[in-house]
């Protein structure tokens, strides 16, 4: 590598400070993870939405319309087709995306800034579980901003269009007292915020917070798990199958491929618990379920195992393309703008390194 004087005296000059600008450098890489955590988290929720509010629906379709003639996949599409057009499919996506962006930042920023720490402290949990609790913490201090989002988008996922909703709640609506509404129809996230707030203050806001924890604490850990543990799978594979051969997959297609992958067996372990949560956060003031056991309890005493996995389905079809996609642009944003500030830290330690050892020859 051929150096101008002028930069290697910048770089020596540089080099006094080493230890400030390494703590600078990676208390900038903690933050690049930060932001493109939130902004892959974003783009993956904004761009599987529709899927997710048929999820919703199939969820909480016993509360709403009770048990009898519960819909399958298609038929809810249908009907969310039928009563709402294209809008219905994409309600509840501004607090989505919103609440994503909270959740993409702290999981993968303190993924990264969490897992070397506490395997330093704890040598003895070893790489995956200093993973699955980096992951657990991220998700459970995302959550703070992820639940109130995910209450008032699950509800406006569930009411469509304001004609579709007051019909719901005048014809079909077999959980609530005669003559008492669920709730109101909400026109917006603010609006939404604001009502919920009014009729039931921060415990509305917050309602199935635990069952939120319960759900998304595992999920978060085993994701980070299973993708270490896929990409680990890989590099053996590689090395094994592959020794003498120069084979380089690119990080981006990587991380599509085995971020699908880990999403999709994540989602299905955890649907019962998605199941509570979901439940918890739609019934509103008209109280079913007390809590997340008694949800247990009542949705395995009428529905059976059936009920705990009602909408795995489209819960592993969310859940395998968003986080294939998550990954995917979590990869490339590395790939893309660590690169650069990187590869000037690598070149300024080698021409550190040139010139210690021309300080010794002299």
């Amino acid at each position: 590598m051929v150096v101008s004087s002028s930069t290697s005296s910048s770089n020596n000059t540089q080099a006094l400070k080493s230890p400030v600008s390494h703590s600078t450098h990676n208390n900038f890489f903690v933050w690049r993870e930060f932001l493109w955590g939130a902004l892959a988290g974003a783009f993956g929720e904004g761009m599987m939405h529709p899927i997710d509010t048929i999820k919703t629906r199939i969820q909480s379709q016993a509360m709403i319309s009770g048990y009898q003639n519960q819909k399958s996949i298609l038929q809810m599409v249908r009907t969310v087709w039928v009563a709402d057009g294209l809008r219905g499919f994409y309600r509840g996506v501004t607090p989505g995306i919103t609440g994503s962006l909270a959740t993409g930042a702290t999981y993968f920023g303190f993924i990264e800034s969490s897992k070397k720490w506490i395997e330093d402290l704890h040598p003895n949990l070893g790489g995956h579980w200093a993973h699955f609790i980096a992951g657990g913490i991220g998700d459970t201090l995302g959550s703070f901003v992820y639940v109130p989002c995910e209450v008032m988008k699950q509800r406006m996922q569930v009411q469509g269009t304001k004609h579709s909703w007051s019909s719901v709640i005048i014809k079909d609506n077999a959980c609530s007292k005669p003559g008492v509404q669920m709730y109101g129809y909400y026109k917006g996230m603010f609006q939404a915020g604001c009502s919920i707030w009014k009729e039931q203050g921060l415990k509305g806001l917050y309602a199935g917070y635990w069952s939120t924890l319960a759900r998304d604490v595992p999920f978060a850990g085993l994701l980070v798990t299973f993708y270490e543990g896929l990409k680990d799978l890989t590099e053996y594979g590689k090395r094994k199958w592959l020794p003498n051969h120069d084979y380089y997959i690119n990080s981006s297609v990587e991380g599509f491929i085995l971020g699908g992958l880990a999403g999709g067996f994540s989602a299905y372990l955890t649907t019962p618990l998605d199941v509570v949560k979901t439940r918890l956060q739609v019934q509103g003031s008209t109280i079913r379920y007390k809590g997340w056991l008694d949800a247990v309890q009542k949705i395995w005493m009428v529905e059976g195992p059936k009920g705990l996995f009602r909408g795995s389905v489209p819960r592993i079809m969310w859940y395998i393309p968003a986080y294939a996609l998550t990954f995917m642009a979590v990869e490339f944003l590395r790939d893309q703008f660590n690169d650069g500030l990187d590869n000037r830290e690598v070149t300024s330690l080698s021409i550190d390194k040139k010139d210690t050892t021309l300080q010794k020859a002299a």
